[in-house]
């Protein structure tokens, strides 16, 4: 196959990696980059050693924490692969760097426990309409057979799922394959390329009814070719390399290529695929409706690098941006300071940066990811930016050295630039800052980071629960403010009744003060002195729902003023409160939890167990085989609600949350919150 008909002789393409943790993504980009000699040895996660994953964060834990970036060349071709993290927590990158790539490359394993997973990225690829192949990883120890394998992967993708390849086993081991496209037995060895050998007699019927399964299915969007297999006629080896490109472009199905990353086994041929059949930078353009704009590149991350300060990556899908030239797209103009590519953690400088190009461009500071930019002021278009997931767990959040805190908010700025997906927010009712995040390892690699590159070292505790509270009873109550100490003294006096309101009312204050023994004037000062104790109530909680009404009073001539009444209204609430039966109110939040149907009564065990309460379930809409949970729950008992759900499904389970009602908290949950309160006031 040659190059694409209307394509530059080289066209720049973009292709990005993704699948479930640990399905072997970054060893598979490693894998590539020693195929195409842009490494001279193949590196390993155990080792340690990779291009991919050379972040301290991503080695401690042996997994992807983040994007990685690297730019081969093959056969005159360039292609920059995007390595996206697994894990859900880290989703966030993914969910970007998708966005202007011209095909993925979903990276599975043969096991059916990580399916619901596998859904999640079919998912969004296929609601983005992005054209993706399937690698089968680990072929080598797979204990099912391929033809087994591929149905049981099936119900994660809506679009039929073509295999392209069957091995060829030697003792229960995968030692090579038969291409069903170009009808040849290769056999694999380890870190070269595989060797074409003759067909083995006894695989030719498998190798017929595997092809013919293939073909039938390209057939179902092609009427010429469903025509030749009905009249026995062999088609023509281009008309099905055209219908495999074509109907790969076109979102209709999802080729899937075999091989095993770790021993180099499958890379060529997953290679050539991607050279002959994925689109060019032109279809990502017009899928993103910019295919008319004069010049056009989508930010898909950011970094901060320790002496190269702040990389842009991006993708060029019009124009040409050279090292110089002033952009726009963010908040102010920008002049590009140098433009890389990326081979892992390493910028390499490079000339001006065409259509197609992945680069890096360099010191565009008010440029954050998710922007488009523009050589041409006021025109940069607009390519959408991705719905990134709401944050599930948050952590109260200060510096361990009150030195550091103007330098901690400043380096969570930086974070979170690099990770849209987290986010810190100030709690003026718990006077904290909390950082929030998608779980529990997505914000133990921020504090991380925060160590290691921002020399800050911060605290982190459980945040705080806004509880409020009410009262049950009404009460009459007289506050009197008194005082002469020489000259004019000070004095107020007041009659109020203390009433309950019904849950949401929120606090009224009236009068009805007759004859003026509490002169007009001074009656705003009265509402100001009970407003300022509600912040504070007798069990040491923000008041809530509470009716106060001037009744009576009295005042002196020479010594009232505003402020004597105001304390006296302060007096009569702190007198009357500890008598109207407080009661502690607790948030209760209105939770969705999306989960596959196989877990959910696991989680309406799990909702119970935190005096949640189940609203009901029904099937999440567009997601065969999932939930949407409804149910309420105290705020206290969320804060690790997403640990236990991403344990009780495998890694893919979600929430949202919204504030719903407060609700009486009494008995021994209410002790235990109000003994906390008073050893921390002590």
């Amino acid at each position: 196959m040659g190059q694409a008909q209307g394509q530059p002789a080289r066209s720049a393409r973009c292709i990005a990696l993704v699948g479930p943790y640990l399905s072997g993504k970054t060893t598979l980009l490693e894998a590539i980059l020693a195929r195409t000699g842009a490494i001279t040895r193949q590196g390993a996660m155990a080792a340690k050693n990779t291009v991919g994953d050379a972040s301290d964060e991503a080695r401690h834990h042996g997994m992807s924490v983040e994007l990685n970036a690297a730019t081969v060349d093959f056969l005159g071709d360039s292609f920059t692969f995007l390595d996206c993290p697994g894990s859900i927590e880290f989703q966030a990158d993914a969910c970007y760097a998708l966005t202007a790539c011209d095909a993925a490359v979903v990276v599975c394993e043969p096991d059916e426990k990580k399916l619901p997973a596998l859904q999640l990225i079919l998912k969004q690829l296929e609601d983005r309409g992005i054209p993706h192949f399937l690698f089968l990883n680990k072929i080598d120890k797979a204990e099912s057979r391929v033809r087994d394998i591929v149905p049981m992967l099936q119900p994660a993708s809506t679009k039929p799922l073509v295999l392209r390849q069957v091995p060829i086993w030697e003792n229960d081991i995968a030692t090579g394959f038969i291409d069903l496209a170009l009808e040849r037995a290769h056999v694999y060895r380890e870190h070269e390329p595989s060797e074409v050998i003759e067909m083995p007699a006894t695989l030719a019927d498998r190798e017929k009814e595997a092809r013919f399964s293939m073909l039938e299915k390209l057939a179902d969007y092609d009427d010429e070719l469903m025509e030749q297999l009905l009249e026995d006629v062999p088609p023509p080896r281009d008309r099905i390399f055209d219908d495999l490109s074509k109907e790969l472009r076109d979102g209709l199905i999802c080729p899937v290529l075999l091989g095993s990353a770790e021993n180099g086994n499958g890379i060529l041929r997953l290679f050539k695929a991607l050279r002959h059949e994925a689109p060019f930078v032109q279809n990502a353009a017009e899928r993103l409706g910019v295919e008319s704009a004069a010049s056009c590149a989508a930010v898909l991350k950011t970094f901060h690098t320790a002496h190269g300060g702040k990389l842009t990556l991006a993708r060029v899908l019009k124009g040409s941006f050279a090292d110089g030239a002033s952009v726009y797209g963010g908040a102010d103009e920008e002049r590009i300071s140098g433009i890389f590519s990326l081979m892992g953690q390493e910028p390499l400088k490079r000339g001006e940066a065409k259509p197609g190009d992945t680069v890096a461009f360099g010191r565009l500071d008010s440029v954050t990811t998710g922007n488009t930019l523009s050589t041409e002021k006021g025109k940069s278009p607009g390519v959408g930016t991705p719905e990134i997931a709401r944050p599930v767990f948050g952590l109260a959040i200060a510096a361990k050295e009150k030195k550091d805190e103007v330098k901690l908010t400043a380096a969570i700025a930086k974070i979170v630039e690099e990770d849209p997906s987290i986010s810190l927010t100030h709690s003026q009712d718990m006077g904290e800052m909390v950082l929030w995040g998608q779980g529990e390892m997505h914000l133990r690699v921020a504090l991380e980071r925060l160590v290691r590159k921002y020399g800050v070292d911060a605290a982190t505790r459980q945040r705080q629960i806004p509880y409020k509270e009410t009262i049950r009873k009404t009460v009459e109550v007289r506050g009197r403010h008194k005082k002469q100490s020489g000259g004019h003294g000070q004095f107020g006096d007041v009659v109020v009744t203390i009433a309950p309101q019904a849950r949401g009312q929120g606090f009224a204050f009236s009068d009805k003060i007759t004859g003026g023994v509490v002169p007009k004037n001074y009656i705003p000062s009265v509402e100001i002195g009970v407003r300022d104790y509600l912040g504070h109530g007798p069990l040491g909680f923000h008041v809530v729902d509470v009716a106060v009404c001037l009744i009576d009073g009295s005042y002196h001539s020479v010594d009232s003023s505003d402020m004597a009444f105001r304390q006296a209204g302060r007096i009569a609430m702190s007198e009357g409160m500890p008598q109207c039966q407080p009661v502690l109110l607790e948030p209760i939040m209105a939770v969705e939890i999306a989960v596959p149907n196989e877990a959910t009564a696991r989680i309406n065990s799990i909702v119970s167990s935190h005096r949640g309460h189940i609203l009901g379930f029904d099937a999440r809409p567009g997601w065969p085989g999932w939930d949407l949970v409804e149910a309420h729950l105290p705020e206290a008992e969320i804060q690790n609600l997403i640990v236990e759900l991403r344990s009780a499904t495998a890694g893919v389970g979600t929430f949202s949350a919204s504030f719903d009602h407060l609700a009486e908290l009494v008995g021994k949950a209410a002790d235990q919150v109000l003994a906390s309160r008073s050893q921390k006031a002590a």
